[in-house]
Formats: C-alpha cells, sequence, structure tokens
C-alpha cells in the first residue's frame, strides 16, 4: 500500500521544510515539496494530512530489558516483560534487548525468543549477547561466535564495571571483550559493540579512558551506559568524549527525592555540550522494564522501581521545552547517532530508501502517528496494534 504524507516539517533529524513524503510498502520512496494524490483507479492511496506538525525519525532505544530484569529485591522484584504497544505508544521503532544482573533466571535463548517475537509483531528488534557477570552467558561458545553467527545479536552487553552486582573485570578483561566484539563486527559486518553498564563505585569509567587512550581503534567498540548517575561519571565522559570514546545517556535515571546524586538526561546533555563534546558520540536509551533499585552506603536495598520507555519522550521534550536545544539536535541521541554507532544503516533518518519509521508528533510535541516499516501502529496518539495477548 502507498502512503502519503502531506504538508509536514519535517526533521530528518536535520530540518529541511515543509515537504510530502511518499511511502512505498516500507520504504521512504520520495520525498517532495509537492507529491499529487494518484487517481483512486490507479492504486489505493493513505493520505495522511499533517499539516502543522512535524515529521521526526522513529526513535531507537539501544538499551531495553524486553524480557524484564530485577531481582534485586527477591524474587518478587523480577520485573515483567515489555509489551510492544507500550513500546510504539512512546515512538520507538526499534529496540535492542539485553540481560542485567540476572543471567540466571533470564536466558538469552528467552531474550531471543522474544526479539523475534517483537519483530513479528511489526518493529525492529536485536539483542545484546551477555549480562552483568564476567565471563559473561552466551548462546554459541563465545560472545564472538553469538556476534557472527546468530543474526539478532550486535555485540556483548551489558557487562558491568565499578558496579558490586557485577563481577568486577578488570582493565585487561575488559578490553580482551571489546577485542571479541571488535573481531565478531568484522567477521559479520555488525557494529561490534561493547555495551558497558557503569556502577556508581568511585573508579567509573576510568579503566575505559585508559584503554582508549592507548588503543584509540577500541573508542568505536565501546559504549558505557549510566552515565547521568553521578556528577562525577558525567565528568569523566567529558574526558571520555574528547578522547574520541562514545557514551549513553540513561532517560530512566532521573533526579528524585530519594535520589539526589543521579542528573536527568536532558540537563546532562547540556552539560556535555556546554563542555565542548560532540553530540554526534552522544545517545539516549530508557533502560525500560530494568529495576530500578536505590542502595544505601552499606549496600542495603532501600527502594526499588522499574524503568519505563515513556523516560525517552519526557526528556526529549524537556531538552527542547527546558534547555533550549533545538529539535534537530535533541532528536540525534534517540535517532542518527544510535543508528550510526550500531552500523543499523537503513533507520535512524527520514532519506529516499530508507526504512519508513516515522514519528508525526503534534507542534505541542505530543504524539499523533508512529509508523514502523510503513505500517501505522499508533493513530491519534493511541495505539492501534497490539501484542498478541496485550488487553487492547
Amino acid at each position: 500500500m502507498l502512503k502519503i504524507i502531506k504538508n509536514v516539517s519535517v526533521y530528518t533529524p536535520e530540518f529541511i521544510g515543509k515537504k510530502d513524503i511518499l511511502l512505498c510498502d516500507d520504504k521512504i520512496a520520495k520525498i517532495d515539496d509537492f507529491i499529487p494524490i494518484p487517481p483512486k483507479e490507479f492504486y489505493e492511496v493513505e493520505v495522511i494530512d499533517a499539516s502543522e506538525k512535524y515529521l521526526l525519525p522513529g526513535f531507537i532505544d539501544l538499551h531495553v530489558h524486553i524480557i524484564g530484569g530485577g531481582g534485586e529485591g527477591g524474587y518478587i522484584t523480577r520485573t515483567p516483560e515489555i509489551q510492544f504497544s507500550k513500546i510504539t505508544t512512546y515512538g520507538v521503532t526499534t529496540v535492542i534487548g539485553l540481560l542485567g544482573t540476572d543471567g540466571t533466571t533470564r536466558s538469552l535463548q528467552s531474550l531471543l525468543a522474544k526479539c523475534r517475537a517483537l519483530e513479528e509483531e511489526g518493529i525492529n528488534a536485536l539483542n545484546w549477547t551477555g549480562c552483568y557477570q564476567f565471563p559473561t552467558r552466551t548462546i554459541t561458545d563465545s560472545s564472538r561466535d553469538d556476534i557472527i553467527l546468530i543474526d539478532k545479536i550486535i555485540g556483548i552487553g551489558e557487562i558491568a564495571i565499578a558496579d558490586t552486582r557485577g563481577s568486577k573485570p578488570n582493565e585487561e578483561d575488559i578490553e580482551r571483550l571489546a577485542l571479541e566484539c571488535r573481531v565478531g563486527g568484522l567477521l559479520s559486518g555488525k557494529s561490534g559493540v561493547l555495551h558497558i553498564h557503569v556502577g556508581d563505585d568511585k573508579e567509573g569509567i576510568l579503566s575505559l579512558i585508559r584503554i582508549i587512550s592507548e588503543s584509540p581503534v577500541l573508542a568505536k567498540n565501546m559504549l558505557p551506559t549510566h552515565i547521568n548517575r553521578n556528577e562525577n561519571l558525567l565528568h569523566q565522559g567529558v574526558e571520555y568524549i574528547n578522547k574520541g570514546g562514545y557514551l549513553d545517556l540513561t532517560t530512566g535515571i532521573y533526579r528524585t527525592e530519594n535520589d539526589k546524586e543521579s542528573i536527568d538526561a536532558s540537563m546532562a546533555l547540556k552539560y556535555l555540550l556546554e563542555n565542548g563534546c560532540s553530540i554526534e558520540h552522544v545517545t539516549m536509551s530508557s533502560d525500560s522494564n530494568g529495576s530500578m533499585p536505590l542502595f544505601n552506603a552499606q549496600g542495603e536495598l532501600e527502594d526499588i522501581g522499574v524503568g519505563s520507555i515513556e523516560s525517552n519522550i519526557i526528556e526529549f521534550r524537556k531538552m527542547i521545552n527546558r534547555f533550549n536545544i533545538p529539535i534537530e539536535k535533541a532528536l540525534m541521541p534517540f535517532t542518527i547517532n544510535p543508528a550510526k554507532i550500531l552500523r543499523l544503516k537503513h533507520i535512524g533518518e527520514i532519506k529516499i530508501d530508507k526504512q519508513a519509521d516515522l514519528i508525526i508528533m503534534n507542534k505541542d510535541l505530543s504524539i499523533d502517528y508512529v509508523i514502523c516499516k510503513g505500517k501505522t501502529l499508533v493513530k491519534n496518539g493511541d495505539p492501534i496494534k497490539f501484542g498478541v495477548f496485550e488487553q487492547k
């Protein structure tokens, strides 16, 4: 089926003005100032009048616990898996699933099955292999083989450093894993990225800074996350980017009455930009459906919550409305940046022959339509496509 989106202000993420967009099946077929509507006898065409609206690329969330996570407070605190419409309602058209603390009662096999289910339901889904622990979990005999032989696996993650819930891999261990990713990526044509969970120990990402200082080629093969966990880590993030590294801010981490250390992702991005960091080296992700535990100084669990994928769109709006970051820049950590870092060449931009993964957004930044692979999943802000077992 053909779709024509009319009179819409297009951010590719770069703003290119008001355009008409022709979608043919799952691809963007044409972008022009005016595209005529063909006669009905020619072919069935759906026309969407998007006057006074924005057209944006669909969001890529590279850190989602698609089968749930958590468990730091016992079995009762294991978080639920994510539902299809909860992803699409908030403008996300691509998710990358992963395990976290629990690589025992959660398995990579189950993660892969959920990934394939989400793909069948209508979005793009990929996976990281591994979990917090080191040596980490795999499906085949090695992480490298997982990357090379399993189509959905793009890298290793999330391996935990600077966190008492991880195995405290040393600098050589981390570098070895990054090299495994690099070689796996070279042999499979994938990104081969090591995705690293960073806890709140004072060491932070100093080991990663030393690694890319000595081996600059590995800067593109490591992506530490949760860098807005505290000010110390964010300061280290400035040095890491300025040495050529890439990092991920977590939209699901934000300052609250109970957590005064964390920094909202929108504020963290503003800080990075003010300190000379290239926005092209920053991604944002939600940590959705992972647990959000709060430990005291003695390591005792005081509180626990669950991440929501809605946090992406919340921080996107805050960047624009509160911190006056232009839409073009606010889009980059959710779209073109993760697409480039993870070598997802068919998504992340609005261009001819790219996949038709799109958000139509109202001027107040509320979501009107979400389209993935050319099919409408959200209309008038409400989901119209649901997972098999979802309550409609």
